[in-house]
């Protein structure tokens, strides 16, 4: 391994089979960044310090002026240029290999590791991280590229795949640094510092998006539809079908002869950098939990649009959602529950385990005390609902909630009409029955949202209490997902047995409570 450092600079560490890579791609118009990346140098600090002091090192090294600046390496080989002059050896033996200087734009980045990659770009993004106004300890950079870089990058590869075969054998892509990787290692410390010491990991719950774009060379990948139909399909959320995935699988098609064709190798020098497109942060979502109350019987659970126009003030969910998205400065929410009641059906007892999922947080932590607060938010805004056990959970914690969808058993209280005349024996039958199973044909109520099928269905228990010749209080046990009004109206005979078959009677659902629902989560919390 032969090494070469200009005083105060980094090593770099450099073997002989690299010289040709040098070469050649500081003479294609590659930045020196970019000739580290193909040299497969995957330390991180050559990357950090100025591209002029690295490519100052690179000509030095392959011109084996180990440990000379790049003045003092063009100054001798210079001298060795006019001495030669005079000189009967060979050619081979005193000539210099000549590297041309670093292009005004790399042809292989475009720019990004080259202008694009220095205090003022981390000045820039720090300062959209700071708009936001996010409580961060942490932060993940990712970097979008324009999908012909890869073309670039694979006409550069081939540029320079035979001289290393002629010196040691094979240069994989993969060995190659990508630009991302290498765009990263330069950024991380500098963004740090402008952050006050925020550390830019590898993984975070925030993550902070920079993007480039490169208008000139937008075509550089078009042939790749010609020669590899099959690997651009138009989508609907695609603007252009050159996606970087779809230009990778391209490539690793395309055989090196007819990409040749098509391609310049190395490629054609641009006149201009990547433009910088606008920086976006996303931090991942909090996830809040509890359990509601619903006391009301003209409160949906969610918003009740028909036609695009509202028919109810209000809902649960954003009775329950705006506190909670003002205390975690979110930018949005997905309300889901385990299960949901009608617009006309309260939900007593213990509640019904709810949780909000707030999108892009920009506050992820709330104490218990703070917690407590806004659960007393959201109950003094509504005597229509109340909220307990209002707690930040984990997303893996939601698969809890989920299960009682289907699993677990609920209870519920009706008031019930019956068209004939009925006494307290005629209904005392029903205290017996046990595990009644029920075939429930998808209910007209609900079949514009939910797919035809006949679901089978647990009824566990029963009681009732007579009122009245035509009124009786219904209590039933049930398995999670029984539609309870269908089995008391029968539903044209969609449910099977029904409650008018059981009777010999007309019967129809007045009044409907949820009394429990029989899933133990989100856990409970000291009052």
């Amino acid at each position: 391994m032969i090494s070469a450092a200009v005083q105060g600079e980094v090593m770099l560490s450099l073997k002989e089979k690299d010289k040709g890579i040098i070469q050649k791609m500081l003479a294609a118009g590659c930045c020196a960044r970019c000739v580290l990346r193909f040299c497969c140098i995957s330390v991180q600090a050559p990357y950090k310090q100025p591209c002029q002091d690295t490519l100052g090192q690179l000509q030095a090294f392959v011109n084996n002026t180990e440990g000379k600046s790049t003045e003092s390496a063009v100054t001798e080989e210079n001298n060795n240029s006019q001495d030669a002059a005079g000189s009967e050896e060979p050619t081979s033996k005193r000539a210099k290999v000549e590297v041309a200087e670093e292009a005004d734009v790399c042809v292989l980045c475009l720019g990004v590791l080259q202008h694009l990659c220095d205090v003022t770009q981390a000045i820039k993004i720090a300062d959209a991280v700071k708009k936001e106004d996010y409580e961060l300890d942490t932060l993940v950079l990712s970097i979008s590229l324009p999908a012909q870089l890869c073309v670039r990058e694979h006409s550069c590869w081939l540029h320079v795949k035979e001289q290393v075969r002629a010196k040691c054998g094979l240069l994989a892509k993969d060995d190659v640094i990508q630009v991302k990787e290498a765009f990263k290692w330069v950024m991380q410390d500098l963004l740090g510092k402008e952050l006050g010491g925020v550390a830019v990991v590898t993984k975070s719950a925030l993550e902070v998006s920079v993007g480039f774009s490169h208008s000139e060379t937008d075509t550089d990948c078009h042939f790749l539809a010609a020669t590899c139909p099959d690997c651009f399909k138009p989508t609907k959320n695609k603007q252009s079908v050159f996606t970087r995935m779809a230009v990778v699988k391209a490539l690793e098609k395309i055989a090196d002869g007819k990409f040749l064709k098509h391609s310049p190798c190395p490629p054609s020098r641009p006149r201009s950098s990547c433009t910088p497109q606008d920086i976006q942060c996303v931090h991942m979502s909090v996830f809040v939990a509890g359990r509601y109350n619903k006391f009301c019987r003209s409160l949906p659970q969610t918003p009740w649009l028909i036609d695009g126009e509202r028919r109810m003030e209000s809902s649960v969910e954003e009775l329950i959602a705006a506190p909670v998205l003002a205390a975690f400065r979110a930018d949005g929410f997905n309300f889901s529950s385990s299960g949901r009641e009608d617009v006309d059906v309260r939900t007593l007892g213990n509640g019904r385990p709810f949780a909000v999922e707030l999108l892009n947080p920009h506050r992820i932590r709330l104490s218990p005390d703070h917690m407590k607060k806004v659960q007393q938010s959201i109950n003094e805004s509504s005597d229509k609902i109340r909220v307990r056990d209002l707690q930040i959970v984990s997303r893996d914690a939601m698969s809890r909630m989920k299960e009682g969808e289907e699993e677990k058993t609920k209870s519920y209280r009706a008031l019930v009409w019956t068209h004939k005349s009925i006494q307290p024996d005629d209904i005392i039958f029903m205290d017996d029955i046990k595990d009644l199973s029920l075939d429930q044909k998808t209910p007209l109520r609900v079949l514009h949202r939910r797919t035809l099928a006949v679901r089978q269905r647990v009824i566990h228990s029963m009681s009732a209490r007579f009122l009245d010749a035509h009124h009786f209080h219904l209590s039933l046990k049930t398995q999670a997902g029984t539609y309870i009004k269908e089995f008391v109206h029968g539903d044209f005979g969609r449910t099977k047995p029904n409650l008018c078959q059981l009777l010999k009677t007309d019967t129809d659902i007045l009044e409907l409570d949820v009394e429990s629902v029989d899933v133990d989560w989100p856990p409970a919390l000291p009052d």
